[in-house]
């Protein structure tokens, strides 16, 4: 390069530079483009398969690659139409959903009323083994006749519209040709973005589909890393290596909000902060008595004041205020670390090992202080901490080999607390170990109650019976807190939805 050549290429570098800086747009971000945004979550996705997990990191990823039969109005939660347009009840078990006419998947195939049908049937296969089986295990078949996707349900159900704002449609003929495996990592989908690639246990990357019907989406390219620790999410959210960073603490809240080029987007969900016990090979925690001493050793005010700090607010159940069905009036978490002792002591139980298992998807504030909290009573807990998949793996295994007390948080994306209790602690679902019959029946007629009042009472006594017999603690609703950059426009809603099309990067 000659000396004149080399002066104007360093000339429209340098122009190049401070017109980004004017724009306020860091150099690590202004080199990715105007469509690109890259995200830090804390786990890599446990599948790619809609039909099969449902935790936050993985459905964050691949209800962007697939459509969902309907949505939420992000601001009022209301049910509205997505891939169904339309809906109707011929009678009250049987309804009628009118498929969106034109819509391909990313392969150019069309979406019918079929691969809809299709969608629910996979989940509803026992042999396919769906964590979500839970949620849909109320309807009896689904079958096409014609455009409209046909649903009967074995009993009148008040929730179903809710659960299908989470069934994400596949297509029948691809997942049948290509087996279930290579579909969980290769999928196809007609949402508003693809998979462009995936790096195992790294980053997923989503391009937009040319063939989405809906309205072009502003961001073109997303990139979703896996970053376990939320120190590392928190610099290379300050570093601009990224422009959202997900699941973040209220250290890290802190941190990032001294950044005056950061901000932070949170809001109260219907995610329930909970502990979960082992009642049927948990060890100590089979006795009742020991259950309720670790539900008296949490110091609950100090989990909500000291560690979230404004990002959490008290509950007295496994459900939030935001879900049908939370009973205002029962009393609130107690706090007694001595009648703890008391109640330890009666079981024969002081000294005893716990082994608690949770994951990085969890703050480890929490865990350890609720550690702290057993210890001063008596118990000696051992903290399990294994990556997500690992996790749900575990405490998902019909064996109940998991340990003793579990820590999680819980969302249905169903605003009811059908969607809580029933999969939790119903007997035989996935991630209950916990086995009451008078419960089982209460939540099952629950569940096919149409009428408001008499689905409140019921959930009462549910919840009475819960708060007796202790299968878990509800420790706080927690809020979604996510560290974001100048350049993304986006406002998180009470489901956690982490929709691309609803955002806009600059």
């Amino acid at each position: 390069m000659n000396r004149r050549r080399f002066r104007a290429a360093l000339l429209l570098a340098t122009a190049l530079a401070l017109g980004a800086a004017s724009c306020g747009i860091q150099p690590a971000s202004a080199g990715r483009g105007p469509g690109t945004i890259m995200i830090d979550t804390a786990n890599y996705p446990s599948t790619l398969d809609p039909g099969k997990q449902y935790d936050t990191d993985t459905y964050s990823v691949y209800r962007n690659i697939f459509d969902q039969l309907l949505r939420r109005n992000p601001k009022t939660n209301a049910v509205v139409p997505w891939l169904a347009t339309k809906w109707r009840q011929t009678d009250p078990r049987t309804w009628h959903f009118t498929m969106r006419p034109g819509v391909t998947f990313s392969d150019g195939s069309p979406l019918t009323a079929e691969d809809a049908a299709y969608s629910i049937s996979r989940i509803l296969d026992k042999k396919f083994g769906s964590q979500q089986y839970a949620n849909f295990s109320v309807i009896d078949k689904a079958t096409a006749a014609g455009g409209d996707l046909v649903v009967h349900t074995s009993v009148p159900s008040p929730t179903l519209l809710s659960y299908l704002t989470t069934l994400s449609v596949v297509p029948k003929a691809y997942v049948q040709r290509v087996g279930d495996k290579q579909f969980a990592v290769k999928p196809i989908g007609s949402g508003p973005f693809v998979l462009q690639s995936a790096t195992a246990g790294s980053e997923v990357v989503l391009t937009a589909n040319p063939k989405w019907w809906g309205p072009p989406t502003q961001i073109r390219t997303a990139v979703f890393r896996a970053v376990p620790n939320v120190a590392s999410r928190v610099a290379d959210l300050q570093s601009r290596k990224v422009d959202l960073a997900t699941t973040l603490t209220p250290d890290a809240a802190d941190q990032i909000r001294r950044d005056p080029t950061l901000a932070i987007l949170s809001t109260p969900t219907e995610r329930v902060a909970y502990l979960a016990y082992n009642t049927i090979k948990g060890g100590a925690t089979n006795d009742p008595r020991v259950r309720k001493a670790i539900a008296e050793a949490i110091d609950y005010d100090a989990l909500i004041k000291n560690l979230q700090r404004g990002y959490a607010k008290p509950i007295n159940s496994m459900a939030t205020p935001l879900a049908f069905g939370y009973d205002k009036s029962l009393p609130d978490n107690h706090h007694d670390p001595e009648n703890a002792k008391r109640l330890l002591q009666e079981a024969h139980a002081v000294g005893a090992k716990l082994v608690m298992a949770t994951s990085p998807s969890f703050d480890p504030q929490v865990v350890q202080a609720i550690q702290g909290d057993l210890a001063a009573v008596g118990l000696q807990v051992e903290i399990q901490n294994s990556d997500q998949a690992t996790y749900l793996k575990k405490v998902q295994d019909p064996s109940h080999e998991w340990g003793s007390i579990r820590f999680g948080k819980w969302s249905c994306s169903c605003l009811d607390s059908d969607g809580v209790i029933y999969p939790l602690f119903h007997t035989g679902e996935i991630w209950s170990s916990y086995s009451n019959p008078d419960f089982d029946k209460i939540v099952e007629q629950a569940r096919e109650t149409i009428d408001p009042a008499q689905r409140t009472k019921l959930y009462s006594q549910a919840f009475e019976l819960l708060n007796r017999d202790l299968p878990g603690i509800g420790l706080f609703q927690a809020y979604a807190v996510y560290g974001a950059n100048s350049r993304l426009q986006w406002t998180p809603d009470a489901s956690e939805s982490l929709f691309l099309d609803q955002m806009k990067v600059s």
